[in-house]
Formats: C-alpha cells, sequence, structure tokens
C-alpha cells in the first residue's frame, strides 16, 4: 500500500497551528493568575500599613487562594490571625503548612516556631510546650528555651526550669547561674515545707556552687540551719555571707542575731553589725544591734555615743530622718502622760506600715514581705534589700 505524503503536509501546519493556539491559552492563564495574585498582595500589603487589619486578612486569604503554594502569603496570613487574637485560625495555616512535603527545612523550622507562638499566646502552655521543645536544634533554639524559661517559672516547674537554664548557660550567651541559684533553692523550699530538710540542704549546697556571690542560697541554708538547731553552723554560714554579699545584710541581719545570740557568738556577732551599720547606716541592721544589746556610732566627730542601745535610734535619726527609727524609739519610751501613749503609737505604726515594705525597682510593686521573683511583673532580684523608707 502506497504511503500518502499529502496528509503529511496537509497535518503539519494543523498541528502548528493547534500548538501555537494552546501555548497562547496557557500563557494568558498564567499572566491572569500572576496578576491577580500580586494585586491581592499588594492591596493587602496597603490594608496592612493602614492599619485596616480586617481588610487585609480578606485580601491575603484571597492571594492564597490564587497561588496556595506560597509560604510567604501563609506566614503573612498567620501572623495577622495571631495579631488579631485568632489564634485557632493562625494556628490551622502554621499547621497546614508543617503539612506540605515540599516545604524546605528553613521554612519547617519557622513554621514551628510561628505555631508554638500561636499555643503561647492562646495560653495554651502545654502545646507550646510540646511545640518548643521541637524547635532543639534549629536556629530559633535559645529562643524556643527562653520561651519554655518562662512556661516552667509560671508553672513552677523548677526542675524542668533549671534543666533549660542550664543549656543556655552553656550556650555561653548569657549567665544564668543566679537564676539557676533561684531555681534550686526554690525546689529546697518545697521540700522544706514539706519537712524534708536533709533533701533541702544539698540542693542549696548546689545553689551555693552554682552562684557564690548570690545571697539567697546562703540565706536559706541558714535558716535551715537554725531549724535544725545548728545555730552555730548558721551563723558560721552568714559571717561568711557577709564577706560576698555585704549590700544584703540588712535581709539576713536579724537571722545573724538570733543565731549568734542561740551560739553565744553575740560580740563577734554585734562588732559586725556596727562596721556594717557605720559604713552603710540600715533599720534593719539597727534593729539587730539593738536587740544585741549594742550601740551604734557613725563616723561623726560631734555625734555622742549613744548612752544605751535604744538611743541608738536618736543616733539614726540625727543621721537621716526615719518615721520607722521614731516609732522604734517611741515604743519603749514613758511618759508623764502614759494614757496617751498607746493611742500616739497606734498612729505612728499606721504611718510607718507602708515605709517598711519593698518595692520592686522594675514595675514599683510594693509588698511587706521580701520577694526574690516579684509577684507583679516576674522579674528575679528586682527588689532592692532596703525598705521604701530608705530608698
Amino acid at each position: 500500500m502506497d504511503f500518502d505524503l499529502s496528509w503529511v503536509l496537509l497535518g503539519l501546519p494543523l498541528a502548528f497551528v493547534l500548538g501555537w493556539l494552546a501555548s497562547r491559552f496557557d500563557l494568558r492563564q498564567l499572566r491572569l493568575e500572576n496578576r491577580q495574585a500580586p494585586k491581592a498582595y499588594f492591596r493587602g500589603l496597603n490594608f496592612l500599613l493602614n492599619e485596616q487589619q480586617d481588610q487585609a486578612i480578606d485580601a491575603f486569604i484571597e492571594a492564597v487562594q490564587n497561588d496556595p503554594d506560597t509560604q510567604e502569603l501563609h506566614f503573612a496570613l498567620g501572623n495577622l490571625f495571631r495579631r488579631r487574637g485568632e489564634y485557632q485560625r493562625a494556628v490551622r495555616v502554621h499547621e497546614h503548612l508543617l503539612s506540605r512535603g515540599d516545604l524546605s527545612r528553613a521554612d519547617r523550622d519557622r513554621a514551628q516556631h510561628a505555631l508554638a507562638q500561636d499555643f503561647l499566646r492562646a495560653g495554651l502552655l502545654d502545646r507550646a510546650e510540646a511545640a518548643l521543645q521541637k524547635l532543639e536544634g534549629t536556629r530559633y533554639e535559645n529562643e524556643a528555651r527562653l520561651s519554655l524559661l518562662a512556661i516552667y517559672e509560671r508553672s513552677r516547674e523548677w526542675a524542668q526550669a533549671e534543666g533549660v537554664a542550664r543549656k543556655l548557660d552553656e550556650s555561653d550567651q548569657a549567665s544564668y547561674g543566679t537564676r539557676r541559684a533561684h531555681y534550686l533553692a526554690e525546689q529546697a523550699a518545697e521540700l522544706a515545707m514539706r519537712g524534708d530538710v536533709d533533701g533541702a540542704l544539698p540542693l542549696l549546697q548546689q545553689a551555693a556552687q552554682v552562684a557564690p556571690a548570690a545571697p539567697r542560697p546562703a540565706i536559706d541554708m541558714a535558716t535551715l540551719e537554725l531549724r535544725q538547731g545548728n545555730p552555730a553552723q548558721a551563723f558560721a554560714t552568714l559571717v561568711a555571707l557577709a564577706d560576698t554579699a555585704p549590700l544584703a545584710l540588712p535581709l539576713y541581719a536579724s537571722l545573724m542575731q538570733q543565731a549568734a545570740a542561740a551560739s553565744q557568738h553575740s560580740g563577734e556577732a554585734l562588732a559586725l553589725l556596727q562596721r556594717r551599720y557605720a559604713a552603710s547606716p540600715s533599720i534593719d541592721v539597727l534593729d539587730a544591734i539593738v536587740a544585741l544589746g549594742g550601740t551604734t556610732q557613725l563616723d561623726d566627730e560631734n555625734q555622742a555615743a549613744p548612752a544605751c542601745p535604744r538611743d541608738s535610734y536618736i543616733a539614726h535619726l540625727q543621721h537621716q530622718p526615719s518615721l520607722i527609727a521614731a516609732s522604734r524609739w517611741l515604743a519603749g519610751e514613758r511618759f508623764e502622760r502614759e494614757a496617751l501613749h498607746p493611742p500616739v503609737q497606734r498612729a505612728v505604726d499606721q504611718a510607718v506600715r507602708p515605709l517598711m515594705r519593698y518595692r520592686c525597682a522594675a514595675c514599683g510593686f510594693e509588698a511587706h514581705q521580701y520577694f526574690w521573683h516579684c509577684p507583679g511583673c516576674q522579674a528575679w532580684d528586682s527588689y532592692p534589700p532596703r525598705r521604701v523608707e530608705e530608698l
């Protein structure tokens, strides 16, 4: 059978025309899609700059529908949902990103970090913890550890917090020794409350090794030693602390006075307290001196030495006005019209009470109790060791 070449000659132009029409259709469709996606994207960006978040979200959703493979649009949309407090929608966006098999390692880590932020902002701490732990070994590692640290502090999981702080300490980006000492001291405090003093002391010893200059481990250790009936060891612990943390003396002056009185070291304690008071007067140190039966003498040639311990409050008043010192002195005095003394004393004590507080230097939160961890702003070591009146 002979092959007719005329059909080939007729088919080639037809195939060419059909191919040309198909390519034109594909190019036109591609151009149309590319025009629609940038338009929606830039429209969303314009809404975002004008702080019209609702319209921006609608525009970005349209852009994502036109180009579902664009990761940046997904990240922008998820961040917008989170900023508006629509955490469930933000979670869905970032979980959709993580479910994609074609996502690069860098974008996968970024999506995992964004998902953890969604859970944190939503207050889902258990899910946030699990998401943050998956960021170990990524470029978000240290940021994730800091977030984990905040979670463990909030939930008072001190052992886990100490483990994370140790990793941060080993990363050499910042020193977390003092923070680790606090976490160990918190664990020791919980054990001591349950009566396990023998388990608490090793934790405090470890805390003292981690942060030798931190006053809290030694103060807590001396408190436990005094409770165990070992005042001599408690006094020795506080004497050593006076050399490493002299500025914190007002916090443990009363404890030192109790340990010294119980261990027959009153003279040694009195000499130490008097030296430190002369260098830096403090009402708490003064109270401890008076309780030990001593007097104070500041470096002032024109000021006479107090005749008795309670007169040290008058000497303190001559150095600096103090309603607390005046109240202390007034409480032990006797007057001709003694019947008027109690109401006057109550009025002065009422006025003194706010001045006896401690104030956080970070947020201004005031409390009668000294806090290592501020209840207001959650900052550590933000309370000066002096009363409000002395600041």
